[in-house]
């Protein structure tokens, strides 16, 4: 297991320190200041990691499915057990509050358990009458890559449905919030896990996919993270035919109808929104207001904007904690800059705290122009747009202008508008007077430049595997 401050890679069933590696800085972005080291895999490590994730295929997928999901109920126990500490860990690293990085942890265990008991279920044959039946099998060694915005959650929903399925994985996990990934890791060791079924390895991203993925050894990849990123993976798997699960990024919108209960939306839409500062693929991002109601929305929605507490994720008063990195930080001054230049009012935020600390505050835009990069880039920070508009059709068309489809949110009573945002929004979710994350039961997936495969539920496991044909054999007991 790796040291508080300098974390290691794990393969073929053993940690391993950084040793003569590369070693990668871990940054808090509340101080700014490097607080730890994570290893980075050399070529000899990746292969070590193929090899041992194919040696433990053959075991792994015939190992008796109960016992699979058995290890993952076990593993949920361990991770919950030191739960407290791991939120304190990706807090510091990642910048989100210790409530939300709480939060996250539980998402994950639920992950660990849900997949682990229904790991049987869903690998049952399936029948379809006298003489036919599906019988559902792993695909084999997955390559699974995921980001540093939501590290405990996203690492389960990868790790838990393909290891349910029976299938050995590669997890590149991301090197600014290590430790969730360490936690998780360590938390399947303790509960069993064979030797190579899983592998944890860090490093530079593009040397690693690539040399992952350049092998016919790896039969899945999943990923979680940018359109452009997912873009470049899924052409390296087109070279082996890989199967591939792309979460990418969300632009997602939020039509308040003039019926709507601002006393329940404003709260809602703050609270989803600016939830790990705003760092978040489903998280809202162009509000569309009925006229009617538009003035008294941006009244009630900037004031809520301008009382969220910024300051120290470990301090149990605040709200909203730092951006992860410089990058988010030159992101959001390059979009309120654009979308200004070209006529946009800023109503409150829009400049980075003067203080140490990637601090970057509520920032709601008005009268933004069509053109502006705003409505079209995918912000991935605390930063919303506000508009009005005079009909539902207008509404409708407006929140599908962008590349993007993963999320969309109305808050409206009338039966008439519910049916026609539910038809008319082009998302792969839409929520109805509610903003909350994904459940482990639920499939989540993307449309449009958002990806596509699911994860969660019934369809994650499926996404892990092959689901073969069997004819003409009678009856089959």
């Amino acid at each position: 297991m790796s040291h508080a401050t300098s974390y290691e890679l794990f393969i073929d069933g053993k940690w391993r320190a950084a040793g003569n590696r590369a070693t990668l800085p871990v940054i808090n972005p509340a101080t700014e200041k490097v607080f730890g080291s994570v290893a980075s895999a050399t070529v000899s490590d990746l292969d070590e990691a193929l090899a041992s994730a194919e040696r433990s295929r053959k075991a792994w997928s015939s190992r008796p499915v109960k016992e699979r999901g058995e290890i993952l109920v076990a593993a949920a126990r361990f991770l919950a057990a030191k739960a407290g500490g791991a939120a304190k860990d990706l807090s510091a690293e990642q910048g989100k509050t210790i409530a939300e990085a709480t939060g996250e942890y539980a998402r994950a265990v639920e992950t660990l358990e849900w997949n682990g008991t229904h790991a049987e279920q869903l690998s049952a044959p399936i029948p379809l009458g006298p003489n036919r039946m599906i019988v559902p099998e792993p695909l084999g060694v997955v390559a699974a890559f995921t980001p540093w915005n939501y590290p405990a959650v996203l690492i389960a929903r990868k790790l838990a449905p393909a290891l349910a399925a029976g299938c050995p994985v590669i997890l590149k996990a991301a090197e600014e919030t290590p430790s969730a990934a360490v936690n998780i890791v360590e938390a399947l060791r303790q509960a069993g896990i064979p030797d190579g079924v899983v592998n944890l390895v860090f490093g530079v991203p593009v040397h690693i996919s690539r040399h992952l993925l350049s092998s016919p050894i790896v039969k899945v990849l999943t990923f979680t993270g940018s359109t452009a990123v997912g873009k470049q993976l899924a052409s390296l798997a087109a070279n082996n035919l890989q199967r591939c699960v792309l979460e990418l990024g969300g632009h997602s919108p939020v039509v308040v109808c003039e019926d709507a209960d601002l006393a329940e939306a404003v709260p809602a839409i703050a609270e989803y929104k600016f939830e790990c500062a705003g760092q978040s693929c489903n998280a809202p991002s162009r509000i569309l207001v009925a006229r009617t109601l538009y003035q008294e929305f941006l009244s009630r929605m900037t004031e809520a904007a301008r009382k969220i507490k910024i300051g120290p994720p470990d301090d149990p008063v605040t709200e909203m904690g730092p951006m992860a990195n410089a990058r988010r930080i030159e992101a959001m001054q390059r979009l309120v800059q654009d979308a200004v230049d070209r006529g946009a009012h800023i109503e409150t935020g829009g400049t980075r705290l003067d203080q140490p600390g990637f601090y970057w505050p509520p920032t709601i835009l008005t009268g933004v122009p069509k053109d502006a990069k705003v409505l079209h880039d995918e912000p991935f920070g605390p930063i919303l747009t506000v508009a009005p508009f005079d009909t539902i059709e207008e509404a409708i068309e407006e929140a599908n202008a962008t590349e993007y489809g993963l999320a969309a949110y109305f808050f409206t009573a009338a039966p008439n508008a519910k049916r026609a945002l539910i038809d008319g929004l082009s998302a792969g979710a839409v929520s109805v007077n509610y903003l909350k994350g994904v459940s482990a039961d639920a499939p989540y997936g993307g449309i449009k430049q958002s990806g596509y495969g699911y994860e969660g539920g019934e369809q994650g496991v499926r996404s892990f595997q092959s689901l073969k044909m069997v004819n003409g054999l009678g009856s089959f007991g």
